[in-house]
């Protein structure tokens, strides 16, 4: 049997929706995802290019992921104060900081969905691995770009692709770690019960009192369209962190989901009279929920303790359903955990195409993870994640 070879090609839709599915099989982040977000990004004519990387073996699709391009600012992974520093810096010279960059994964994912094909065994999934590698390689050198990146890979992918990263000369920075939630518990009491008291007394009485505030859920968006685009914008200018175009989404992306996705796609609508106040996007799996974006409007979700409510009728929404993680994602975590909330951790692979410029990011890379800059995470001792 040949070796796998690998190519990038320039829409998910060049790949058969069945083949990527088979790869990736049960993520509601799936080709239909996938396309629904190019569509978006591509109508809304946002700066990042998204595409895709396809490994194939006697004209079989054996792996799949995502690709994207981004102009990268040096100092995303800073905030507050030391971001403060690199806007000043950027102003003046924009071209020191920012550096073009190939990346596999997605902007619009929290983990790099690298998939195989379920017939390829371990020395399979290498080969087609290798490959990968050297298309991404190849496909640097013909675009110029500075900066090789895995986006977001998770501690099984992680684990396969290692040694290969490793050999390739690709540098580990710790990523911001995805907050999850198990859920063996036949109803909400079962939950509370895990909390400590302070955190169950606190819960009861932000329910107690949020107010009449009705809950829907539902599939399609039709009609508030433009108002849960607009919850969205204002919560991610009021949350007080910036990862630049690594948290901006196109325009029209939660109706193209909706579209694209129908039933797997929920959103948790929160309404004070006849205003809508806040809402979840809820991506169902078979046994897991993905918490996947949240809206509010403000100082609405705050008098009515939005978060609270949001975060139990979440959890009423998966135990209902047999569902046993529950996945609030990057950010926020102090709640998240104070809520019961474990760490999965999660890792970019970055290599500079300038040999001594990839020996300082080595050097560096111990120093610069994401999660060292995070409020929530930068105080906790050692920082480890589960």
């Amino acid at each position: 049997m040949s070796a796998p070879t690998a190519r990038i090609v320039e829409s998910v839709a060049e790949i058969a929706a069945s083949a990527w599915d088979a790869c990736l099989p049960g993520e509601a982040e799936c080709h239909a995802y996938y396309r629904a977000c190019e569509e978006a990004a591509a109508a809304s004519g946002m700066g990042l290019r998204v595409a895709a990387l396809v490994a194939e073996r006697n004209d079989e699709i054996v792996a799949v992921a995502p690709l994207f391009r981004l102009s990268y600012r040096l100092d995303t992974p800073l905030q507050g104060r030391l971001r403060r520093l690199g806007d000043a810096l950027f102003r003046h010279l924009p071209g020191l900081l920012t550096l073009k960059a190939l990346c596999i994964g997605s902007p619009y994912a929290e983990r790099c969905h690298l998939g195989f094909s379920p017939r390829l065994d371990e020395a399979g999934r290498s080969a087609a691995l290798d490959a990968i590698l050297e298309a991404l390689s190849r496909q640097g050198t013909a675009e110029g770009v500075q900066l090789l990146v895995w986006k977001d890979l998770a501690p099984a992918e992680e684990f396969e692709a290692a040694n290969l990263l490793k050999q390739a000369g690709f540098a580990r920075i710790a990523s911001l770690p995805v907050a999850v939630l198990d859920l063996p518990f036949p109803d909400e009491g079962g939950y509370l019960a895990t909390l400590s008291a302070a955190t169950r007394k606190d819960i009861r009485r932000k329910l107690g009192k949020a107010g009449e505030v009705r809950i829907e859920f539902r599939s399609g968006i039709s009609g508030l369209e433009a108002e849960i685009d607009a919850l969205y914008e204002s919560t991610r200018r009021q949350s007080g962190l910036d990862y630049g175009d690594l948290e901006v989404l196109p325009q029209g992306y939660f109706a193209a989901v909706s579209q694209a996705l129908g039933e797997r796609a929920v959103f948790a609508l929160y309404w004070v009279g006849a205003e809508l106040c806040a809402f979840n996007l809820l991506l169902v799996e078979a046994d897991r929920v993905i918490d996947k974006f949240l809206g509010m409007r403000y100082p609405l979700a705050r008098e009515h303790n939005l978060y609270a409510v949001s975060w139990m009728a979440n959890i009423r929404f998966c135990i209902a359903r047999g569902v046993g993680l529950f996945q609030s994602g990057q950010t926020a975590y102090a709640s998240k955990l104070r809520f019961g909330s474990r760490l999965v951790p999660s890792a970019l692979h970055v290599r500079h195409r300038a040999t001594a410029l990839q020996w300082v990011l080595r050097r560096l890379s111990p120093w610069i993870g994401f999660d060292r800059f995070d409020p929530d995470l930068a105080g906790r001792p050692g920082r480890k994640a589960a």
